[in-house]
Parts: C-alpha cells; sequence; structure tokens
C-alpha cells in the first residue's frame, strides 16, 4: 500500500520520533509504515488521520486497485 505519511510529517516539520509518541507506537513502526512495509491497524490509520487532519483515503492508496475503482467498489451495492 501507498501513503504519503511521510510527507504530512515532513509537513508538521515533526520527526519520526514525535510522530511515534504522538500515536502511542515505536519510531520503527512509523519507519515501517512511511517505508510500506508495514500496513497500519484501522484504529492506527485513524489515528494517523487525525494527527494530519486528513483522512484515511487522503494518506493511503491501495498498490493493485485504482482509486476510482476502490471508491466505486466500496459504494455500489450488488445487483440482484
Amino acid at each position: 500500500m501507498r501513503n504519503s505519511v511521510a510527507a504530512c510529517r515532513a509537513e508538521l516539520g515533526w520527526s519520526q520520533s514525535r510522530l511515534a509518541e504522538a500515536l502511542g507506537v515505536s519510531r520503527q513502526t512509523v519507519i515501517s509504515i512511511e517505508k510500506g512495509h508495514f500496513d497500519p491497524s484501522l484504529p492506527l490509520a485513524f489515528r494517523l488521520a487525525g494527527v494530519f487532519g486528513r483522512t484515511i483515503e487522503d494518506l493511503f492508496d491501495p498498490d493493485d486497485v485504482p482509486a476510482t475503482t476502490a471508491r466505486i467498489g466500496a459504494t455500489a451495492r450488488p445487483s440482484v
């Protein structure tokens, strides 16, 4: 999953350590998320979004699904 966590953190002028402290996680967790090696849990994704004042969708984008397809698929109703 691609993400903009590092860019958002840089906009705030925060270190990885400061972000980790604000989220209640280790610095290694922040590093892993920023590098795309670790997908955060939903509660952690919400905390990240809250820290940056953005939505989860603003921060994370799935690698294998185009953004428009993911959003359409999430709101579309199954045909009967």
